[in-house]
């Protein structure tokens, strides 16, 4: 197969980034031939489907933040996505509380962000808030956040996937990458595939695949595992998601109430430092080679006490006792009934980004690439809701 028999573009990765990514690149050239290849049989196997679902306002992050930029666009256009396809959204807000006056300073900050970024907050007094949700407990006030809303991540991946269809956009499923055979050529499962550009949106692998174009030098992914506390029937009544105020030098929300579109209740998620980078249950796809790289820097990370890692890893596996994430998330509310979270959802793995030169969790997206290649190094909460304006972003700037 030579040059001109290649597809003009190549994307290794079914979850939502690969195929926002497709679509744009569809959407500004109709006659380009575009490939997407999927490791699974089906996307959204993995965060993509995985993930909590909600559409995040974009209240989190500094102004000068790629994520505070998509993540307040994203919520937008994800709202008219599912709107215009039919996908149902539970329109269920948001209230982020303070526990102490330390934590009211921080309350306070992100209201300040939220402003900046245009993002619609609104005060509640304790009084307000006793008004509006009785079970919801705060100190002075806490912060509502209108347009955060929650959909099924795995339907809505999988209706980006049937759209990028409908355009022509080629979804190869069972089709792992292998190797860089050489300019424009990589080696997959199912044979080589020529390409005049590849975009990497491997998620947990995006870093290795990364290293044989010659990037991600100064970055390697460390897994963590997220798993939440369900109560399918929402016996706790739960009506809005609640979240305490985050440590903003960390990129975890905290143990925090979510509202699922199906109008279950959630409490979580864990952030539990995994072993390797699909180590969702058990020793299911064990790979020792991961293993002996992510706890070489998970134990350099604990040894040095980076970003305060030794005592996060210890409260995460703490995480695993419902019994003591029942009572951290019961710092939030009064007197809500917490008998029937009683099952574990299904896990995710977060694919977290770490700078081994600081060893620093990188907070921002990154992307790297040159002419024949682009990688999506990092690409983590709140991608899910930043993707269709993250994807046009990535085709503006990188292809």
């Amino acid at each position: 197969m030579d040059r001109q028999d290649a597809v003009d573009y190549l994307i290794i990765g079914g979850g939502i980034i690969g195929l926002n990514i497709a679509i744009t690149l569809k959407k500004r050239d109709p006659s380009a031939s575009i490939l997407l290849i999927e490791k699974e049989s089906a996307p959204a196997m993995h965060s993509s489907g995985r993930n909590s679902g909600v559409l995040h306002a974009g209240f989190y992050y500094t102004a000068d933040s790629l994520k505070a930029r998509f993540t307040r666009e994203g919520n937008r256009a994800m709202h008219a996505f599912c709107q215009e396809r039919g996908l149902a959204i539970n329109p269920s807000g948001k209230v982020v509380i303070a526990t102490d006056a330390a934590e009211l300073s921080a309350l306070e900050e992100l209201k300040r962000r939220g402003d900046t970024n245009g993002v619609a907050l609104e005060w509640l007094t304790e009084e307000e808030l006793a008004t509006q949700y009785p079970n919801i407990k705060t100190y002075q006030k806490a912060l509502y956040s209108p347009t955060t809303a929650t959909v099924d991540p795995k339907a809505v991946t999988l209706e980006f996937a049937k759209v990028a269809t409908e355009m022509g956009i080629e979804i190869r499923t069972q089709t792992a990458y292998e190797w860089q055979i050489g300019k424009g050529r990589i080696g997959t499962t199912t044979g080589m595939i020529a390409y005049k550009k590849l975009i990497n949106c491997a998620g947990l692998y995006a870093d290795k695949i990364a290293e044989d174009f010659g990037f991600s030098q100064a970055y390697v992914i460390i897994p963590f595992k997220g798993i939440y506390l369900k109560d399918s029937d929402n016996v706790s009544q739960l009506t809005t998601n609640i979240y305490p105020v985050p440590n903003l030098a960390n990129p975890f929300l905290g143990v925090h109430y979510t509202l699922t579109v199906e109008d279950a209740a959630k409490i979580g998620p864990t952030a539990i430092p995994a072993f390797w980078r699909e180590n969702y249950k058990g020793f299911a796809n064990f790979d020792l080679d991961e293993m002996v790289q992510i706890l070489y820097y998970e134990a350099k990370l604990f040894v040095t006490n980076a970003f305060g890692f030794r005592s996060l890893a210890i409260s995460e596996v703490k995480k695993y006792a419902k019994g003591h994430l029942i009572t951290l998330a019961k710092k939030l509310t009064k007197d809500m009934d917490h008998s029937a979270y009683d099952h574990w959802s299904t896990p995710g793995i977060r694919a977290q980004l770490l700078d081994t030169r600081t060893l620093e969790l990188v907070q921002d997206f990154v992307v790297e690439g040159d002419g024949e290649s682009v990688h999506i190094l990092n690409a983590v909460s709140p991608a899910f809701t930043s993707s269709i304006p993250f994807a046009e972003w990535v085709v503006e700037e990188y292809l």
